[in-house]
């Protein structure tokens, strides 16, 4: 046993390492060193190459940090190479910023670097152009906007997994850099990486890039409660490393005595792994077991288990803390023996038993199906590896299932949820089943086959009869019960299950169940709607306007529309407004100049024969004109000193809104020609009237922050009319204020009162 076999690793050594600027050509020569020292290759000149036009495109360029900007790119290969990833992705990521900065186009860098490349850079750049959010609090357009993205990220990742391989590695370097961020900037940014990169790292079984990504989410998350991990961890760090030293030292000596050919390393685990357990399992730090892990990596499967029992032998284990991820793998693949022993100061320490193969999947994941491989090999991973990716078939199978946004996100967020934990249960052939903890009978039936669940009535486990809300148990043997003349799911099921394979089979037999009555319902809702509006239903419904709204939402006939706005996929409200816009183009002429100007006089009219009204006297301009009878309008809430522009309406004056309000920006080009000229009279001529306005408040939640909040407003004397706050299950608070304000100068000053507010992370006006 060599020395270099039983080491100690008191922390993980991606968190550890603080970015020092290093120059360009010594990054690059340190990441020629790692490519080199796992690939069989020594040509190097496809990486020289693409660091020789990186450098170049991006030498006028510097980060936040204030560093040169190749040392981004340059440090995202360096990661990659960390994977042992082929030579594209490491050229592809060395490369992943150049399309944007230069002239340089995909076919260029085809007949460069081949296809692989161009298309691995191109797969980058377009993910990189797709916004995503991890807020859960967000509107219907957002949501949208957001699924939609999520959609697309994931196709990319279907087109080629490298894609996003070189995305993480992108984000881990950003997440290393973050502190030259803003701290709004900083958080934003953390929580999409915690709740997005995260668990698409543990879904590919990359402990490497997670460990690290989790713990730096933790280090702007949490500031508070990773210091003191850190602190807390570093105290008695001599005692400690001595304590772990002497483990390894004796877990050797055994192994050894066994005739076993073990490689045996310890350390402290990650701090966001003893963090989630400390939350989870509501314990100090003193009360986690495994807070130490000691790790056996053998040569095969029969020495795993012969380590185990060497293990068992002379340690006590504790009970109920042994998992067989061998025998039964993590959905990732993940394979191990683990076990909590009792050591003999009587400290519990964890083992985690595995062989060189099962170790090198549990570090690089996906990533080590590329090691060693060349363009020649095509890259295809083999059929057996392709279990890794069984995930992302199924929710490449939601994308096409699903129409309704929110179900979706749903279904994605409880996927991929980094807190969830797994049962492992039998069917009555031996066939290993992986379920979220919590599953029940039903969950298994899906499991199986849609069919099987439609048809359950009943179930048993371990040859006895258990309700269908059974909690299944790790080891349990499950047995379906199913009758031709079963009605089908019940609706309370979805209360029942846990995993998302099977409250999506159960809303897709209701659909279709129910096709017909969400059919008549749909009809019933899309007609009340236009009667409510206003609007002729039949006159707005002709066939070149179906077929216009059939493709915009993904639909191959009408019968389906009316089946999604009917179980409510779709809201009738984007149905008939959809409806109306195309009425209006081939209806509808654009105001011409005389026809605006008519409008006017008829506004200037209506405020000459009226009595003067507060909004009369507003202190508005419009095309030169004062005093017309002008409305603010409600979605924007424009106040003095806004840009604003003015709508002409028809038949109702004309709207004033700010330049920057969503409605005015998604204007259809047809209607622009309404929009005219408006400014506020200047200030010595503003009458003293108060402007309903609103902002949104996002915060951190914490005992009375409703109240530091109201101060700010009593202290600055502006009257709340309303107010609305929303806290989500991640501690956000969202807060929509609405209020009576005199003008921007003294919106400028609320907010600046509202920023210096403890737990307040951004601020920003309604805006349509």
């Amino acid at each position: 046993m060599t020395e270099e076999k039983n080491k100690v690793i008191l922390y993980d050594e991606g968190i550890s390492e603080l970015q020092e600027f290093v120059a360009p050509e010594k990054l690059y020569q340190d990441l020629i060193r790692r490519v080199q020292k796992y690939h069989p290759s020594d040509d190097i000149s496809m990486i020289a190459n693409a660091y020789a036009i990186a450098y170049e495109a991006h030498k006028d360029q510097v980060r936040k940090s204030g560093e040169p900007y190749i040392i981004h790119p340059l440090n995202v290969a360096i990661i990659l190479a960390n994977l042992e990833m082929d030579k594209e992705t490491i050229v592809a990521g060395i490369l992943h910023d150049v399309v944007e900065d230069t002239v340089m186009t995909e076919e260029d860098l085809a007949r460069e670097f081949g296809q692989d490349v161009a298309l691995l850079v191109d797969g980058v750049t377009k993910l990189e152009k797709i916004p995503l959010t991890a807020e859960t609090n967000i509107s219907d357009a957002k949501l949208e906007m957001q699924a939609e993205n999520l959609r697309k990220m994931f196709l990319a990742m279907a087109k080629d997994i490298r894609v996003i391989m070189i995305k993480l590695a992108d984000r881990l370097h950003n997440m290393r850099t973050l502190q030259y961020q803003k701290p709004e900037s900083q958080i934003r940014i953390a929580r999409e990486t915690r709740e997005i990169y995260c668990p698409i790292a543990q879904r590919l079984g990359i402990s490497k890039l997670k460990i690290e990504l989790d713990d730096l989410s933790m280090k702007y998350l949490e500031p508070d409660v990773y210091q003191e991990l850190v602190d807390n961890i570093a105290l008695r760090k001599n005692a400690r490393e001595s304590y772990i030293q002497g483990i390894v030292d004796e877990v050797s000596a055994h192994v050894k005595n066994a005739g076993i050919e073990a490689s045996v390393d310890g350390r402290v685990k990650h701090f966001f792994s003893i963090y989630k357990k400390m939350k989870n399992q509501n314990k100090t730090l003193d009360q986690i077991y495994d807070l130490f892990a000691v790790r056996i990596i053998v040569d095969s499967v029969k020495d795993c288990y012969a380590a185990l029992g060497v293990m068992h032998e002379m340690y006590k284990p504790i009970p109920g803390r042994f998992k067989d991820y061998i025998a039964m793998p993590k959905a990732n693949m993940y394979q191990s023996l683990h076990t909590t022993l009792i050591g003999t100061s009587g400290q519990p320490f964890e083992v985690q038993i595995r062989t060189f193969e099962m170790h090198k999947a549990a570090e690089y994941g996906i990533a080590a199906h590329w090691k060693y491989k060349e363009a020649s090999d095509g890259k295809k991973v083999a059929a057996q590896e392709e279990e890794k990716l069984v995930w992302l078939r199924q929710i490449l199978e939601w994308q096409r299932d699903m129409e309704d946004n929110k179900e979706f996100m749903n279904l994605l967020k409880n996927d991929l949820d980094l807190f969830s934990d797994q049962v492992y249960c039998f069917t009555p052939t031996g066939e290993v089943k992986n379920l979220p903890a919590g599953s029940t009978p039903i969950d298994f039936a899906y499991s199986i086959h849609s069919a099987v669940g439609n048809k359950m009535v009943g179930a048993r486990a371990n040859g006895k009869l258990v309700t269908i809300d059974y909690k299944i148990k790790n080891g349990d043997r499950l047995e379906v019960i199913t009758s031709q003349n079963s009605k089908g799911p019940s609706r309370d099921w979805l209360n029942i299950v846990k995993s998302t394979q099977a409250k999506n089979k159960i809303n897709q037999w209701f659909k279709n169940e129910f096709k017909e009555e969400n059919i008549v319902r749909g009809k019933d809702l899309l007609a009340q709607y236009c009667k409510t509006k206003g609007i002729n239903y039949s006159e707005i419904m002709k066939p070149d306007y179906m077929d216009a709204i059939m493709r915009k939402f993904g639909f191959h006939d009408w019968e389906a529309v009316l089946a999604a706005v009917g179980h409510g996929a779709v809201k009738e409200g984007q149905v008939i407004s959809r409806a109306q816009e195309l009425y209006d183009r081939d209806h509808k002429e654009k105001m011409t100049n005389d026809e605006v100007l008519a409008s006017i006089a008829e506004a200037s009219a209506a405020a000459a024969n009226k009595p003067v009204q507060m909004k009369s006297k507003s202190g508005i301009i419009v095309k030169g004109i004062a005093d017309l009878s002008v409305r603010f309008s409600k979605c924007c809430s424009p106040v003095p000193g806004d840009e604003i522009v003015g709508f002409v309406t028809r038949g109702r004056g004309i709207s004033i809104h700010r330049t920057d309000c969503i409605n005015v920006l998604n204007l259809p080009e047809l209607e622009r020609a309404r929009m005219i000229d408006a400014e506020w009279q200047e200030p010595e001529k503003q009458t003293k009237e108060k402007y309903e306005t609103g902002l949104n408040i996002y915060a951190n939640d914490r005992n009375g922050l409703l109240a530091d909040i109201s101060r700010a407003f009593t202290e600055r004397n502006l009257n709340i009319i309303a107010l609305n706050t929303r806290t989500n299950k991640q501690g956000l608070v969202t807060m929509q204020v609405t209020f009576e304000i005199s003008g921007r100068e003294e919106m400028i000053r609320i907010i600046d009162k509202i920023s210096g507010i403890d737990s307040v992370i951004d601020i920003e006006r309604t805006s349509g």
